[in-house]
This record gives structure tokens, C-alpha cells and sequence, in this order.
């Protein structure tokens, strides 16, 4: 399971003096100075929403943000309809949506499935096209650095992805994270399942040129993506275990998803309870307000934490 690292779309207050802006432009919209003068409005609201802030991450009502993220990533699209290369908005819409899919859909589908497997697979084929299309976000952001980078992917991905560079590490993220997630909705979906070497080359790019990404990102991605997979389809139990302590190192210890990432992936696949309920219980105790711009993310996986415990009879043959 790829949990979200953080939670960083955009902060609300920026948002009355570009939309005052925003409103002025539209008036002019019918003439050629007005068009441009809209043009820059836009513009500025974009890179206002594509700023990192405090607003959403910091939260303390999960239920809050479930409400008022779908707004929010229709507004990034409507400007994205007009400033189709804003990589900024581009960004917050590849990570936006893959953290609200996981975060209310995908974890809704899991806590479904054991009392109504029809609505839960309903709600698992919707979080497979929602993070289908973050992913598709995110691939149009690295095209806008390297054009053809995209459908390259496919071909000649070690050509491709040398193009990248450092300022590209937060879209390999969120491309990986988002279709990585989209395979494991649908397993059984052999077109999906042929993107998973692309997925492997995008998340090792990313940890080539940034492995410390954001306190530890993708060592908690490589938790689950070696943790989960056996060696013979090229995972590795001894790798997810290093990116583990790396991860938690770079967290201070203070992200419940490392934890929780080695639970589900690892200890459930060796079998082991005693490790598995921990690791769990580790999450539990960690204080979500000791930073509070992991807030959101810590209450989210203390709450698939306790999901866990409760399915542990499921999950472990005695």
C-alpha cells in the first residue's frame, strides 16, 4: 500500500486577492487587452493554488477535507483548461488527487469490502480512474521539461528518464505513487500490470536524484513496492527494511506511514503478528500535533492503523 507522504496542495488565503482579479479580468474577457489581462489573472490564481501551505495539512478533521478537496481539484482543472503547461498546477493536481483517492476513496473501498463487496468494488474501480488521471497530470508535467518523455516510458525509459533532474523529482513522485496505486486496484488488468517496470523506473529515478525527497517519500513508496512484491517478481524484504529505517530516520520517527507501510507489506507477508501489531501500535502512540504539517497525514494512518488491528485474525493464519 503507497500512502501519501504529506499534504501540501495550496493555501486558502491566498486565494480573495487572485480571485478579486480573477472576477476583474472576466469583465474584459470580449477584448483583445482584457484577453490578456484575464490570461495573467489566471496565472497568478494558478501559481497561488500551486503554492505549498499549512491550511490542509495541518488539519485536524480528515472529514473536513474529504468535503472541501473535490472543489478545490475541480478549480485546479478549470485553470488548468486555460494555462494547460502551469507546472505548478499541474503538480497539485497529480499529487492532489492521488492523496484524496487514497485518503476517502480507496480507503472507504477497504473498510467496505468485508460487508459489501459490490459497493466496495464500485468505489475501487473509481479510485483505479482517479488515480489514472492524477497520473496523467503528472506525466504532462514532465513533458513540459522534456517532451516525449511520456510515450518514451514505453520504449527507451533509461533514455527518457535521463533527461530528468532534480527539479523533476516531485512529478517522478507523484507519477510513481498514482500509477503504482492505479495497478493495484486492478491486479488482475494485464494492460496495467505492463506499466509496472515504467512505475519501477520513475520512483528509482526520483531516489537516484533525491533519495531524501521530501523526509523520506520514497523510501516510505519503496516500503511497500519492495516489501509487497516476492523476489522472484523483483521484490526485496532486506531493501523494504532499509528504506524503513531510512524513512523513519528522515521523519524523526514523527510519520505514522512508515510503520504502517511496513506492517501491511512485509510482516503480513512473513506471517508475523507479534511484529505486525508493534509496528501498528508505534503509529498509535505517535503525537499528531508534534508537527502539525504531518497532521493530516498521521490522523489518516493511525485510522488504517486501528483498520489493521482489527483485521488482524483476517490477515494472520494461526
Amino acid at each position: 500500500m503507497i500512502a501519501p507522504a504529506h499534504w501540501t496542495l495550496f493555501e486558502a488565503r491566498h486565494l480573495r486577492a487572485t480571485a478579486v482579479a480573477l472576477a476583474a479580468a472576466g469583465a474584459l474577457q470580449f477584448t483583445d487587452s482584457g484577453c490578456s489581462i484575464r490570461k495573467f489573472a489566471v496565472g497568478r490564481l494558478g501559481d497561488a493554488l500551486a503554492e505549498s501551505g499549512p491550511t490542509y495539512a495541518s488539519d485536524d478533521d480528515p472529514a473536513l477535507v474529504r468535503d472541501a478537496l473535490p472543489f478545490a481539484l475541480k478549480l485546479i482543472e478549470s485553470l488548468l483548461d486555460q494555462t494547460p503547461e502551469h507546472r505548478g498546477l499541474l503538480l497539485a493536481a497529480a499529487g492532489g488527487f492521488t492523496q484524496y483517492t487514497y485518503a476517502f476513496v480507496q480507503e472507504e473501498a477497504d473498510e467496505t469490502e468485508d460487508r459489501d463487496l459490490q459497493t466496495a468494488a464500485a468505489l475501487r474501480e473509481r479510485a483505479r480512474k482517479l488515480y489514472l488521471r492524477a497520473r496523467d497530470y503528472g506525466l504532462r508535467g514532465l513533458e513540459t521539461g522534456h517532451a516525449g518523455l511520456a510515450a518514451a516510458l514505453r520504449s527507451s525509459r533509461a533514455v527518457a528518464l535521463g533527461q530528468a533532474t532534480k527539479d523533476d523529482v516531485p512529478f517522478l513522485y507523484w507519477t510513481a505513487a498514482s500509477w503504482g496505486a492505479a495497478i493495484a486496484m486492478k491486479k488482475n488488468d494485464p494492460d496495467l500490470l505492463a506499466d509496472l517496470p515504467a512505475v519501477e523506473s520513475l520512483i528509482r529515478r526520483g531516489f537516484e536524484l533525491e533519495p531524501d525527497f521530501d523526509h523520506g517519500s520514497i523510501h516510505e513508496f519503496l516500503i511497500s513496492f519492495d516489501g509487497g512484491r516476492s523476489d522472484s517478481m523483483g521484490g526485496s524484504i532486506e531493501r523494504a527494511r532499509r528504506h524503513f529505517e531510512e524513512a523513519v530516520r528522515l521523519s524523526g520517527g514523527l510519520r505514522a506511514a512508515p510503520l504502517v507501510d511496513l506492517a501491511e507489506s512485509v510482516s503480513v507477508r512473513l506471517q508475523d503478528r507479534a511484529e505486525f501489531e508493534s509496528l501498528l501500535r508505534r503509529a498509535l502512540r505517535i503525537d499528531v500535533d508534534a508537527r502539525p504539517e504531518w497532521r493530516l497525514s498521521n490522523l489518516i494512518m493511525q485510522r488504517r492503523a486501528r483498520w489493521l488491528l482489527g483485521r488482524a485474525d483476517q490477515l494472520f493464519v494461526e
